[in-house]
């Protein structure tokens, strides 16, 4: 019997009352018959102050294991912060305990005279993730499983990729996302979780979610995406478990219902088929599946696919093409005795990367300047010109100046000695670190004809070119994909890559589009310099051709 913040009130009341109703009779002494009635209230009293003991005592031991688990996780996760919070499981789990668990033990003992630790963890909850945070790292999750086709087995059980700090989802992991899921709507992601939380559930996992609330979701999430026999199925099995459940007799009823109509309709239509001699081959559908390209597949399935590391463009011609040398930029004098390592990536448009272009050290200055200052990473409003926070950028980041540190001045002059362009007229560095799934979407770095008012507010033209530093290796996803054309750049640290957003006559260059695929097993940092037109006009002359 577990005692709440309420109940121990209420205890109090309960022997308080007993003693106001014994002091009512002040002459017990006078009669055995009275003081026998002592005895049971006695012993009543004791009763409840022994389940009082007991319930202290099962929180004591509730508070130490929780105690004990959390002290051995956060001892192998401070070793490697970034590596333990790679996983993205560990990143999820870290803020469902912060914004949730930690507010049940709360819950739990305030009740207690430990006024130190109360005040204490007040004070810090303020600092807490919040149910955003955590709706959010659940999120994050679901796109993962559908970007690099997991099944929820595979995340429940931590088997990814490279994964240095398996992290295992407990039942109540696996309910929890499923009703994330289900707020939005998203049956298909809610059949997935429950059906992961049942199959732990059969498998003896002990939780305090029960079957009857879980077989519950499943059945109307099944049914809301159309599959009215297998819901039935699940329905029969949840009033086997509970036969007086109200809503799922009422299911039973409603589905069978609903698939005698459709048999019906079925038969229906086959006489009518019948009759007119119409026949559906399935040999139309096969022709028109073997006629789809890569080029008509939609764009979110083509940078789905880039992350996975499948349609890939580049033919063994092309790639023949492709070479990696010493470069100077035209006896550039920085580069003379000491050329840097270049590597062609992709054609068309062309990319290179540049190796061992950013020492470790370097890395770890600007990441330590960086860190104080990251907030969730802005994209340019194409109506205001202004910048605003989106959906589809899930990263943090933070803008570095070349005045506030030497090695910072330092990598925009490498940079400037490289390209051959003018940093002073380019945006500061951008430093970003993605989270849990972090990942940005299909975009254009360079503002289009329909975006007059693209970086108005700088006064310095578009963005000519994008330089790209990774700053850390990824361990499982995090590519930078071009879905136009079918091209994939993986995180490698200490190089990094560069194009040209413009054609030489101004134009943009629409193969360019390209995103960040979400970061599956890893801690991705990068950082980039979008460089811009003014100061360029003698550096990359106007070519005379509109696509030149």
């Amino acid at each position: 019997m577990l005692w709440t913040r309420m109940e121990l009130p209420c205890w109090c009341l309960l022997l308080l009352s007993c003693l106001q109703s014994l002091s009512a009779h002040n002459d017990f002494f006078t009669s055995i018959g009275q003081m026998t009635d002592l005895l049971y209230t006695e012993k009543d009293l004791v009763t409840s102050l022994k389940d009082y003991i007991r319930a202290e005592e099962n929180k004591l031991e509730r508070v130490k294991r929780w105690a004990d688990k959390l002290d051995s996780l956060t001892a192998t996760a401070t070793q490697d912060p970034e590596g333990f919070l790679g996983h993205p499981v560990n990143a999820f789990k870290l803020m469902k305990r912060l914004n949730t668990e930690w507010g049940d033990l709360e819950s739990l003992v305030l009740s207690d005279t430990t006024d130190g630790f109360i005040s204490n963890l007040t004070i810090q909850r303020q600092y807490f993730p919040t149910e955003e945070d955590q709706t959010g790292a659940a999120k994050a999750l679901l796109r993962l499983q559908d970007t690099y086709k997991l099944d929820a087995n595979t995340i429940s059980t931590g088997d990814l990729p490279g994964v240095k700090h398996k992290s295992q989802m407990t039942v109540e992991d696996c309910y929890e996302l499923g009703k994330i899921a289900y707020s939005d709507a998203d049956y298909y992601h809610t059949e997935l979780w429950m059906a992961q939380a049942l199959k732990q559930l059969d498998e003896g996992e002990e939780s305090t979610i029960d079957k009857v609330t879980v077989l519950d979701y499943l059945s109307y999430a099944i049914y809301q995406q159309g599959e009215i026999e297998r819901a039935l199925e699940y329905t029969l099995r949840l009033l086997k478990l509970d036969p007086e459940h109200q809503r799922a007799k009422g299911n039973v009823k409603y589905f069978e219902f609903q698939l005698e109509k459709q048999k019906k309709a079925a038969e229906e239509t086959a006489r009518t088929q019948e009759e007119s001699g119409k026949r559906v081959t399935s040999e139309k559908n096969k022709k028109k599946k073997q006629n789809n390209s890569f080029s008509l597949i939609p764009e979110r399935k083509k940078y789905e696919m880039l992350c996975r590391g499948e349609g890939l463009k580049m033919t063994p011609r092309r790639q023949s093409r492709l070479f990696c040398r010493y470069y100077n930029n035209n006896r550039h004098p920085r580069f003379v005795l000491a050329p840097v390592k270049q590597q062609d990536e992709w054609d068309r448009p062309y990319i290179v990367r540049y190796l061992d272009i950013i020492s470790d050290a370097e890395i770890e200055k600007v990441k330590q300047l960086a860190k104080p200052r990251l907030r969730r990473a802005t994209v340019h409003d194409p109506q205001t010109g202004k910048l605003t926070t989106a959906q589809y950028r899930v990263s943090k980041s933070a803008w570095l100046t070349g005045y506030e540190d030497p090695v910072i001045e330092r990598i925009n002059e490498r940079i400037e000695g490289i390209t051959g362009l003018e940093v002073d007229t380019a945006e500061e560095l951008q430093v970003a670190n993605y989270g849990v799934g972090g990942q940005y979407e299909p975009h254009f770095d360079f503002g289009r004809k329909d975006e007059p008012d693209a970086f108005k507010e700088l006064g310095t033209g578009n963005r000519i070119a994008t330089w790209l530093f990774y700053m850390s290796d990824v361990t499982a996803g995090g590519a930078t994909v071009f879905p136009d054309v079918g091209a994939a750049v993986w995180p490698k640290k200490g190089t990094a890559v560069f194009w040209y957003n413009l054609f030489a006559s101004g134009e943009g260059d629409y193969s360019t589009r390209h995103a960040a695929c979400p970061v599956l097993v890893g801690n991705k940092w990068v950082s980039n310099k979008w460089i811009h037109e003014r100061g360029q006009e003698w550096r990359r002359p106007c070519g005379l051709n509109e696509t030149e």
